[in-house]
Formats: structure tokens, C-alpha cells, sequence
């Protein structure tokens, strides 16, 4: 094989499909990223068995072929390359050299007939959505995930279609995340859990284009994103969703709307208070003009008053200001609407068209004075 490519795509597509190499592995090739010159395109591949990402990249192939390289050394190789073409030869034993300008890498490379490609999968019946929106409601429902696999469905987000609605949630057992998008089109109702991992990694690498769209396509064990000139296959979550439905309730004793951004920089000043693992909760005391927070540790305590607005009953409430933080810093909305029940009770962050919902779960708190 033999192919020149400028030094930016080729890093562009390297940085591009190492988000699907594995960081631990008993299979040393799918330690590697396979460049594919044999059908007159120069693709790069890279395979986790879980996720599969593969992007094209310009650039002239002089020789058909394939090698499959180590990725971190591939990656580290092109990263400090200098800023001109690029040109990768490989010969029968494998070996590979790599130079751009004066520079000269010589590695070992493994055959690409070992690597495992990504699964075929029949793409058909795409639902579309544009960049920035598949972004951001990543971006707006990923941190409510759960971080562990002792319950894998908590692991992953429900993606669920009803006609020109799109529906993503989130939760790890102490707050639900729920967005609601309007899609450009109507679709037959569709529900899969998607793994967190590659929806962190999908959203990481769709440039975020307003006006352009990533194709979703959706199979019984494997979900597809398109855009550009990449494709991101991923094994689904299998498994029957938490009924969230019974969860959410329109209920409430108390209703808050208060300035987001005053709220959030003021949940942000008090944790300056809590030692990282040091699980003190925020106190909101709701009175009529005004929400007092207050927060005690061992380091030292702090109080504050922001003006709100008030419908209902006073209440009294604790919750693990972490929680509070994440939610706050994904709305967009400058003033927010907060409704509460009981110091028991979860309480919910919702817009009037519920296109997006937060659920947290108080904590338990002795009143400091």
C-alpha cells in the first residue's frame, strides 16, 4: 500500500476513530486502526466490538491496500508530524514507514485481513436530525447517567420516536434528565437504550452543524449515525426501560420560578464549602418573596437570599448541590420553573411545554441555624 494524505486529514480521521479503540483489551488488533486503501477510497476504522466508528479522508492512493496500526502510537506519530503531506508505504512483512517532510517513522503494522470490520448493517429508513440539535440533547441529558454497570439499562439513554417527536432520558437512581425534540418529519414509533459511551463519543466528533443532518438508523441490536463523511455503528442496550411515566407527576404543594443564572452561580458559590466526596447537602428554604440557601461543613458554612417568585405553601428541602449544578448549567432558559411537593418529595424542572423535565431526589438534612 501506498497513499499520501495532508497531515490535517489524516489526524482529523485518526482523532476521529480512536474514540472507538478500546483502552483495555486481551485482542491486541483491536488495539489497532485499520487503513483501508483497497476500494479506492482511503478509509480508517477503528472496533471495539461494542462501538465501530469509520471515517473517509482525501488523499491520493498510489498502491492498493490495507494495514491495521497501532493506535497510540499511529495517533502520537501523526499528532507531531510537521504540517505537510503525509506519505504511508507498507510492504508484504507489514512494515510501514511513515514520513512527512525530514521525518521518517518505520513501525510494525499487523494485516488488515485480521481486523474486524464493522458489522454490515442494512441502513433504512433513516430519521433525521440536525448536528447541533443531536448535540445538544447529548449534552442535556448524558451527566444524569449512571457511571457504573451495576445496573446496565442506568448505563445508557432511552431514545424513543413517536411520530415528530423525539424523547431522551437519562437516570442513575437519584435524578431523571427527559428532552423533547420536534424532528423535521413524521416516523413509526421507535424505542432503544443507547449506550452512554458512544453517545459521549458521537457527541465529541459531530462537528454540531445547524444546517446539517446525522441520519439515524435503528435495527434490532444496533443503532447507526451518518453524518459527513462518518459512521458510527453501536450495539444497543438490551432490555425493557424504567417506566419513567409513573414517576413524573404534575403534582406540586409549591411552585418557585427564580433567575437561573442567580440560582445556579449561588449553588456554585456555596460547594466552594465541600470537600470533594463530602456529601453535604444545599438547604433551600422557600418563603414568600425570597429562597434562602444555606449550606454547613466542616470547612465553614454560607448563607444566601435570592428573590423568586412564589405560588403555594413554604417549604423547607435539602438536595446534594451536584445534582442541582448539572441540571442548571444544561437549561437555556433564563428564569426556570421549580415544583415541589414535600421535603420528601423529588422536585421537578420543567418548562411549560415540558420539552425538557429534571427530576431530583431530596436528601435528608438537620436544620442548622
Amino acid at each position: 500500500m501506498k497513499l499520501v494524505c495532508s497531515k490535517s486529514n489524516l489526524l482529523s480521521g485518526v482523532n476521529i476513530v480512536s474514540k472507538a479503540v478500546p483502552n483495555k483489551t486481551t485482542m491486541s488488533i483491536l488495539e489497532c486502526i485499520l487503513i483501508d486503501a483497497t476500494g479506492g477510497k482511503i478509509k480508517l476504522i477503528a472496533n471495539d466490538m461494542e462501538l465501530g466508528i469509520e471515517t473517509l479522508i482525501e488523499g491520493d492512493i498510489l498502491e492498493k491496500g490495507q494495514i491495521a496500526l497501532d493506535a497510540k502510537i499511529f495517533q502520537e506519530i501523526v499528532r507531531k508530524l510537521p504540517d505537510n503531506d503525509v506519505t504511508i508505504v507498507t510492504d508484504n512483512s507489514f512494515k510501514t514507514v511513515i514520513t512527512c517532510e525530514k521525518a521518517k517513522f518505520t513501525i510494525i503494522g499487523k494485516s488488515g485481513e485480521d481486523f474486524s470490520y464493522l458489522p454490515p448493517i442494512e441502513r433504512i429508513d433513516p430519521v433525521f436530525i440536525s448536528q447541533f440539535t443531536l448535540k445538544e440533547v447529548i449534552r442535556q441529558t448524558i451527566f444524569s447517567i449512571a457511571d457504573n454497570d451495576n445496573n446496565k439499562l442506568m448505563t445508557g439513554e432511552l431514545f424513543e420516536i413517536n411520530a415528530d417527536t423525539l424523547k431522551v432520558v437519562s437516570l442513575d437512581g437519584h435524578r431523571i434528565s427527559i428532552r423533547k425534540i420536534d424532528l423535521k418529519s413524521s416516523y413509526p414509533t421507535r424505542k432503544v437504550i443507547v449506550p452512554g459511551k458512544t453517545l459521549n463519543e458521537v457527541s465529541k466528533i459531530v462537528p454540531g452543524d445547524a444546517d446539517k443532518d446525522v441520519s439515524i438508523f435503528f435495527t434490532g441490536k444496533h443503532i447507526v449515525f451518518e453524518f459527513d463523511k462518518t459512521v458510527v455503528v453501536s450495539r444497543l442496550i438490551e432490555g425493557e426501560y424504567f417506566r419513567i411515566d409513573q414517576m413524573l407527576s404534575s403534582d406540586y404543594e409549591t411552585k418557585v420560578t427564580v433567575s437561573k443564572r442567580e440560582l445556579l452561580e449561588c449553588i456554585d458559590r456555596a460547594t466552594l464549602l465541600v470537600k470533594e466526596g463530602d456529601k453535604k447537602p444545599i438547604i433551600i428554604n422557600i418563603m414568600d418573596d425570597v429562597m434562602e440557601l444555606k449550606i454547613n461543613s466542616t470547612v465553614g458554612s454560607m448563607n444566601e437570599d435570592i428573590d423568586i417568585s412564589k405560588q403555594g405553601k413554604d417549604l423547607m428541602i435539602g438536595f446534594n448541590p451536584k445534582f442541582m449544578i448539572d441540571a442548571l448549567k444544561v437549561i437555556d432558559d433564563e428564569e426556570i420553573d421549580i415544583y415541589l411537593v414535600n421535603p420528601k418529595a423529588p422536585c421537578f424542572i420543567r418548562n411549560a411545554k415540558e420539552k425538557y423535565i429534571y427530576l431530583i431526589l431530596p436528601v435528608n438534612f438537620t436544620t442548622v441555624s
